[in-house]
């Protein structure tokens, strides 16, 4: 099918769907949820801030919240904005307050760290002041904190020994990807673009993957990639910096302090943004 076709296809199916609402809301969200990634990127943040008002406008509950919890985690990814990243997250803290989530033995429920996250890491503010929001907070700053001393030797495709703590002076974007990922694949282009254009500013891109040589090298000769790839394949690297999803992507100064983290795909505003905290520009 053509690839226009298909995209006004989704686009009809998301019209659709809002009659809808009034049988049966929280199936109508969730096909909405499930079909986003077809609508071109720089269609989808009015399709957001649509859903986060019909979530919104939902009765209090779990579903709710779990509604609200799945939009906050599809807002990251990709560079939608600010104020779609803000309706999402209000949209989540209201749905919390409205709902609080008991929590699961000492770590607090996945909704909270949603929240955490996109208001440690990507500017959304919030007036939520549950102690399990706080404390999931408080467990992503240790886990910074963590990254922060963390060090690693990896070798990459040739089996050569890359080590992070032997790269200051250099401005190190670390990257975990893998080649199965389709955020991963969205960002790739604009980290391999990145790399090549600011290698000579000082800039060390470093894509962890914990696939083998096998599975990479077709992966890049065949879209073109010159990237330094290195190799984790008992995912000790990943444990050491606490990836629980993917892409996920850390940004070191050229004194090897910790200044920026994406938890999601990343666009080439985003990224600058955070190689600018990097000194980088």
């Amino acid at each position: 099918m053509n690839p226009k076709i298909r995209t006004l296809i989704a686009a009809a199916l998301l019209l659709a769907a809002t009659p809808l609402l009034a049988q049966d809301s929280v199936t109508a969200i969730q096909q909405q949820l499930k079909i986003y990634r077809s609508i071109p990127a720089a269609e989808r943040p009015p399709i957001f801030l649509k859903l986060a008002a019909q979530i919104s406008a939902l009765s209090a509950g779990t579903k709710k919240v779990e509604l609200a919890d799945t939009l906050v985690n599809e807002v990251t990814e990709g560079d939608n904005g600010l104020p779609t990243l803000q309706a999402a997250g209000d949209t989540l803290a209201n749905s919390l307050i409205e709902t609080p989530l008991a929590a699961k033995g000492d770590r607090p429920p996945d909704p909270y760290f949603s929240l955490a996250k996109i208001v440690r890491y990507m500017n959304v503010t919030t007036t939520l002041n549950d102690p399990l929001y706080v404390k999931a907070g408080q467990i992503l700053a240790d886990e910074d904190a963590d990254v922060q001393k963390a060090d690693f030797t990896l070798k990459d495709l040739q089996g050569k020994d890359v080590t992070l703590s032997k790269l200051r002076g250099k401005v190190v974007l670390v990257n975990f990807w893998a080649t199965w990922c389709p955020p991963c694949r969205m960002e790739l282009p604009d980290i391999n673009a990145l790399a090549a254009r600011l290698q000579s500013k000082g800039l060390v891109v470093l894509p962890i993957t914990h696939e083998d040589a096998a599975k990479v090298n077709p992966f890049l000769a065949k879209n073109g990639y010159q990237l330094h790839i290195l190799l984790d394949p008992e995912g000790k690297v990943f444990k050491q910096f606490h990836v629980d999803g993917i892409p996920k992507t850390f940004v070191f100064n050229r004194e090897g302090k910790l200044v920026g983290v994406a938890i999601d795909q990343t666009g080439e505003r985003q990224f600058l943004a955070m190689l600018a905290k990097a000194g980088l520009d």
